[in-house]
């Protein structure tokens, strides 16, 4: 199977092109930094020639305002024009648990119109809503700065292992497309603040955690169901504070 993964370079992507082409897979890991440009095109029509599924796991570099959806648009379009020339046989996306009921944050609003443009496109596709990354949590913490502490939402959160994710995916990737959503989520559930104490221990941080109800997630308030998957969710199985034990996990917050 031929398989383009645009974001090819970053975090998700590096490891799913690693998993995949050692499951024996042609794959291409696309990004500006090999030639390929999903804001301008550059490079993207040679990237999905011939290509059976498309994974795209790219992001843009500010998160905030009109750049994420002009970001999430302009490289949608691109893409997909692309892909339906190719013609690819499985286009799928990875968003976020929670992104149909955060709409009042620019990013999530951002993400919500990039999903629609996927379905819109009447390409065969998946859309794979994970929670958030372990990897993640640190730039939680650092959002919910607040002097000499952090002040963090209460809301319940259920993060997953950077490696567990990709490991749902590359089975995602070469199963038939599911023409709608699919969730993935780490196996345990915390409240948020709790998950960032934790993690503070777990750098030797002393600061204190206040917990507020009241704050804000990257532009949106939650509640608790706000970032937690429904029924059905496929888990991974590594527990965070095995994750954070790992001195290469510790060293990603330093």
């Amino acid at each position: 199977m031929k398989i383009a993964v645009i974001g090819g370079t970053g975090l998700i992507g590096k490891k799913l092109v690693n998993r995949l082409s050692a499951a024996g897979h042609a794959v291409l890991a696309a990004s500006p930094a090999t030639g390929v440009n999903t804001i301008t095109g550059e490079g993207l029509e040679e990237a999905l020639n011939k290509a059976d599924t498309v994974v795209d796991v790219t992001n843009p570099p500010f998160f905030k305002g009109e750049s994420a959806m002009e970001f999430f648009e302009t490289s949608g379009h691109n893409l997909l024009a692309a892909a339906a020339k190719a013609p690819v046989k499985h286009y799928l996306v990875l968003s976020i648990v929670g992104t149909e009921r955060l709409q009042q944050s620019d990013y999530f609003q951002a993400k919500q119109a990039q999903e629609n443009l996927v379905c819109q496109s009447g390409i065969p596709y998946t859309i794979v809503h994970s929670t958030q990354f372990f990897e993640f949590v640190g730039a939680i913490a650092r959002a919910g700065v607040e002097g000499e502490n952090y002040r963090i939402p209460k809301a319940f959160i259920q993060p997953i292992a950077a490696d567990d994710l990709v490991n749902e995916l590359a089975a995602i990737v070469v199963d038939k497309p599911a023409n709608g959503m699919v969730e993935v989520a780490g196996p345990q559930k915390f409240r948020m603040d709790e998950l960032v104490r934790q993690y503070l221990a777990g750098i030797q941080d002393e600061r204190m955690v206040i917990a507020d109800a009241g704050a804000a997630y990257f532009g949106a308030v939650l509640n608790d169901a706000s970032l937690i998957p429904g029924e059905g969710a496929r888990l991974g199985t590594t527990r965070f504070e095995e994750w954070i034990s790992q001195p290469e996990n510790q060293r990603l917050y330093k």
